[in-house]
């Protein structure tokens, strides 16, 4: 396999695999804090609160895959090879 072909298919399964996590639990926790609010609606302030910083912390995860994909894709994670 060439040296290209290798990083653009690094590439791919970082981004695509490092995406999916982070989008399967922004679903649960949305789901859940949805869940809650029709429970106790007098705590939604707390929940969605709660449910935003969640949230904010799963993206950045998802963020920092594609990142992660970007260098790989540059070969800066190679030792700089192009």
């Amino acid at each position: 396999m060439e040296l290209e072909s290798a990083k653009t298919l690094g590439m791919a399964l970082a981004a695509g695999l490092g995406v999916l996590g982070p989008g399967i639990g922004i679903g649960i926790l949305v789901g859940r804090a949805l869940e809650a609010i029709g429970r106790n609606p007098e705590a939604q302030g707390k929940i969605m609160t709660t449910m935003f910083i969640g949230a904010a912390l799963t993206e950045a995860l998802a963020i920092l895959a594609l990142v992660f994909a970007v260098l790989v894709a540059n070969g800066a994670l190679l030792g700089g090879a192009a």
